[in-house]
């Protein structure tokens, strides 16, 4: 239970409004330390509760003090949002506030919400420097930092600023580094800033979740979109996020989607803030059931109810396939993953079984009998159709 890590009365009846009962693998290893002032290196896949791990500690650590001291670094705008609000839920009886910080939206309303002093600032390494270089932000005063998600920051290219973000501050009391994967530039940077940190490692990666049914089918491209109306179809997913590889794709395919179906969002990094948020907070609640997305999200949701992940297009890099379906099967449940493979796919397909021990089973017969179909079905297509199936 989550009384028995050291929390005070207030987080413990805010996570009692959540229903959050009791505490996961990196959440008993890691708040302790924390609480202690510990630096912490976490080492977890996503989904296991790493929010709260380095959040409830971090909460307890800044209620009733003043100013900003505590800064929150994540890669992307929807983690950013996603975590902010977080936060708020289980600080909501300590007096504790929190700011969000990201691009693509008006610097104007975001430095405001600074000048109110928050004692936690929740961004992205870009906003947090330009913030910072306009005067909004005083990163000299910070106190405590921590870094989620630092492998996918590293992916994205944001190492660099993190470390000027680093650099800039006075003293760091306490650091908190969670991840997924634990690269040499990662480790690197930790051991800059860090001191005598507790290493804790509740699971190497992402690379086996048990409670995944993985699947795939091989498919031609010009038979992909009637592949995936059948499986929506047959199997009826409450919650399903279908990956694409590019922006036109995902807006294609959803397109598509919403003449057979309906509840139907796309999401992808050409898309405005405002309208990348409100079809993430449709989908995250219930209101749409399928979301058609591009890499921009493979890490950015922490939907745990989500059923299905279709890989409409398998992935270049072996390892954002397990970022990919890792949105499903989380926090204990279970879920599936189906990967649509063309023959050219077939030896990255054989990449990733050699990454993880979880068998990836081809799709059922009446499965691969229905997809033949659809295959059978879209023989022939007028030229319209044939561009839009090799984009």
């Amino acid at each position: 239970m989550f009384e028995s890590l050291g929390l005070s009365e207030s987080l413990i009846l805010a996570l009692n409004e959540m229903k959050f009962t009791a505490p996961t693998p990196i959440q008993l290893a890691a708040i302790p330390p924390m609480l202690n002032g510990k630096d912490v290196i976490g080492q977890a896949k996503t989904g296991s509760g790493k929010t709260a791990a380095y959040g409830l500690p971090l909460l307890e650590r800044v209620k009733g003090q003043r100013g900003t001291i505590a800064l929150v670094l994540l890669p992307t705008r929807e983690l950013a949002v996603q975590v902010a609000g977080e936060l708020l839920k289980m600080g909501k009886h300590t007096g504790v506030s929190v700011a969000v910080i990201y691009g693509g939206q008006p610097l104007g309303p975001q430095a405001r919400a600074l000048g109110k002093g928050p004692q936690i600032v929740v961004g992205t390494p870009g906003r947090t420097l330009d913030l910072a270089e306009r005067g909004a932000l005083d990163l000299e005063s910070m106190s405590y930092v921590v870094l989620d998600e630092a492998d996918r920051m590293l992916d994205m290219g944001f190492i660099d600023d993190v470390d000027r973000i680093l650099g800039s501050i006075k003293e760091i009391k306490q650091m908190a580094l969670f991840s997924a994967t634990m690269p040499k530039e990662v480790i690197s940077l930790a051991s800059k800033y860090m001191k005598d940190p507790e290493t804790i490692m509740i699971d190497s990666d992402e690379l086996s979740v048990e409670k995944l049914d993985q699947y795939y089918t091989l498919v031609s491209e010009r038979a992909k979109l009637q592949a995936l109306k059948r499986i929506i179809s047959s199997r009826r997913p409450k919650s399903c996020l279908v990956f694409c590889r590019t922006r036109a794709r995902a807006w294609r395919v959803s397109e598509e989607l919403r003449r057979s179906f309906s509840g139907v969002e796309v999401i992808h990094g050409g898309l405005p803030q405002r309208r990348r948020e409100m079809a993430l907070k449709a989908f995250m609640q219930g209101r749409s059931g399928i979301l058609v997305a591009t890499e921009v999200v493979a890490r950015g949701i922490d939907a745990p109810n989500i059923e299905l992940v279709i890989n409409y297009d398998f992935p270049d890099d072996p390892l954002m396939y397990f970022h990919r379906v890792g949105r499903t099967a989380r926090a204990g449940r279970g879920g599936a993953s189906i990967s649509f493979i063309t023959d050219e796919e077939v030896n990255l397909l054989r990449q990733v079984e050699g990454m993880t021990e979880a068998q990836i089973k081809p799709l059922s017969p009446d499965d691969e009998e229905g997809i033949m179909r659809s295959m059978m079905s879209t023989a022939r297509v007028d030229r319209h159709e044939e561009e839009w199936f090799i984009e």
